[in-house]
């Protein structure tokens, strides 16, 4: 074989997986925005402890408290119809780029459902996630981010509270393990 079809050969070659990847990379583009930032200071009373989190799913909404008579409020996505509850726990662990076990009641629902995403890109649980407990005890509900900032201020989840990443990377900054969070 000559120099001449050897590097023909080479170039359509490489040409071929250039070729495949751009395919690839036009399916599964890799986030490059964290999307928007909705928080606000907003008036809001509450005789909470400065820190404490209320969520309202009537609002969709996540206020994080920080004192005299103002909280930070952030746009959330909250649980569809079925799947919205209520009650007081703690932010028992936080995770960055957190992988996502759906849990086996979801995955009877959606056999679809993968066993596990390892952590990155296109985790369903986003740049970060704060795992609510209850007595200690994981909820398996979350506070976390997405990669599908439209669902933000829907009726979208499966229980959990979804932010955008730009939002949930802030949070989660600003919230120590033991937070209360207040869900209504």
């Amino acid at each position: 074989m000559t120099n001449v079809t050897r590097r023909s050969l080479l170039l359509a070659g490489a040409s071929t997986i250039f070729a495949g990847t751009a395919a690839l990379a036009e399916v599964k583009k890799i986030p490059r925005s964290h999307g928007p930032t909705t928080m606000e200071i907003v008036p809001f009373q509450s005789s909470e402890r400065v820190g404490t989190i209320i969520i309202s799913n009537k609002d969709l909404t996540l206020h994080r408290i920080v004192g005299q008579g103002k909280a930070e409020r952030y746009k959330i996505a909250a649980g569809r119809d079925g799947f919205i509850w209520e009650g007081t726990t703690t932010v028992g662990h936080k995770a960055k780029w957190p992988a996502w076990r759906p849990p086996a009641a979801m995955r009877k629902r959606d056999t679809s459902l993968p066993a596990y995403v390892p952590p990155g890109p296109y985790n369903p649980l986003g740049a970060r996630a704060l795992y609510l407990y209850d007595n200690g005890r994981d909820t398996l509900y979350r506070i976390h981010g997405t990669n599908d900032n439209t669902t933000i201020g829907g009726f979208e989840t499966s229980g959990c509270f979804r932010m955008t990443n730009a939002d949930v990377m802030s949070l989660y900054n600003k919230v120590r393990s033991g937070t209360k969070v207040i869900v209504r």
